[in-house]
């Protein structure tokens, strides 16, 4: 199994590097979607949250290694209560552009169909994913069939199969991670509002940064092994403060004042719907929850406004400026005193 580029070694980004953890203390926000250039560590930094995640309660030998505290489990687990429970890692699946319908939302078991002559059904990516991530390289350039699918489960939390004969439902709930370059071609409006939070990368333009980001590439590559053990202690402080951020989660509620503030910045810029403010709140309560803040304050929510609003604006054809500079003008108007 090859070594992953360590989360704690990637060099600037910390908008990006802020989301991903945001997401992982917070699931409920809705995914995370990183835009730009070529070559910025975008997928690095999806695939290198996997060692950083700390294992989680499933059932024994559930293909969606269900929750045996969860409400929403697979007709199997149903009938094992009480069931024997393992620790196991959090699932980082990868959907492949090219990946066919069967693949993603599982089929025929053709094996046993064959051999056997019974019909069971073979889980699909959906279901490797429950209670974890699914990762989509180039999610702009996701099929439509796939993009309707998924919007479907990630409404839903629910993976519905009837084919060739098989009637299967399992859970199939997931915090969905794309990233991709804009330049290729846009992301589908219904699929672009399915993501809690959007996030974009630049190519670092310091000559200092440039050179830090080469060298330490340079060393992965070489030995990822030895690599990896340089920033094994960095990484393991950031999953404590995973660990840490969603214990306090629960324990932290959003004063009505940044609630208040929240719902005037929305509406200032322009926010389609109400979904504007409830991930404005959770982002909050999560980034607090990360700093082992005591309360939620304005501070958090600034933090966290340009990726939670800057893909729900309406477009204005008056303003040239783009949607993260309008929303640094409109916190600067209603944060700063008057």
């Amino acid at each position: 199994m090859s070594v992953p580029y360590p989360f704690s070694a990637i060099v600037g980004q910390q908008e990006m590097k802020l989301a991903i953890l945001i997401a992982a203390i917070e699931p409920a926000i809705g995914g995370v979607l990183v835009l730009g250039d070529r070559g910025t560590g975008k997928s690095t930094a999806v695939r290198g949250l996997a060692a950083l995640l700390p294992t989680m309660r499933a059932v024994r030998g559930c293909a969606y290694h269900c929750d045996p505290a969860g409400r929403m489990i697979c007709s199997d687990c149903a009938r094992l209560r009480p069931a024997r429970v393992e620790r196991v890692p959090v699932p980082v699946v990868d959907l492949p552009l090219g990946a066919s319908e069967d693949r993603v939302v599982g089929a025929l078991d053709l094996e046993r169909a064959l051999g056997q002559g019974i019909k069971a059904f073979e889980p699909g990516l959906l279901a490797r994913a429950n209670r974890g991530f699914l990762y989509i390289d180039e999610v702009n350039l996701l099929e439509d069939h796939l993009v309707d699918l998924l919007i479907d489960v990630a409404a839903s939390g629910e993976n519905v199969v009837e084919r060739e004969g098989l009637s299967v439902r399992h859970p199939a709930r997931f915090v969905l991670v794309g990233s991709g370059n804009p330049e290729e071609g846009e992301l589908r409006p219904q699929l672009l509002d399915r993501f809690g939070l959007s996030v974009e990368v630049r190519t670092p333009t310091a000559i200092a940064e440039r050179v830090e980001i080469v060298k330490r590439r340079d060393a992965y590559e070489r030995d990822p092994e030895a690599f990896a053990s340089r920033f094994a202690r960095e990484d393991a402080a950031v999953r404590r403060r995973i660990e840490r951020g969603r214990t306090r989660l629960a324990e932290l509620a959003v004063p009505d004042a940044v609630l208040e503030r929240a719902a005037r910045l929305c509406q200032a810029v322009g926010s389609d719907g109400l979904r504007g403010e409830l991930t404005l709140m959770r982002a909050a309560r999560a980034a607090a929850a990360l700093d082992g803040a005591e309360h939620v304050t304005d501070a958090h929510l600034r933090q966290v406004a340009a990726p939670a609003l800057r893909h729900r604006l309406r477009r204005n054809p008056l303003d040239e400026t783009g949607s993260a500079d309008r929303i640094e003008r409109a916190i600067g108007e209603l944060f700063e005193p008057a």
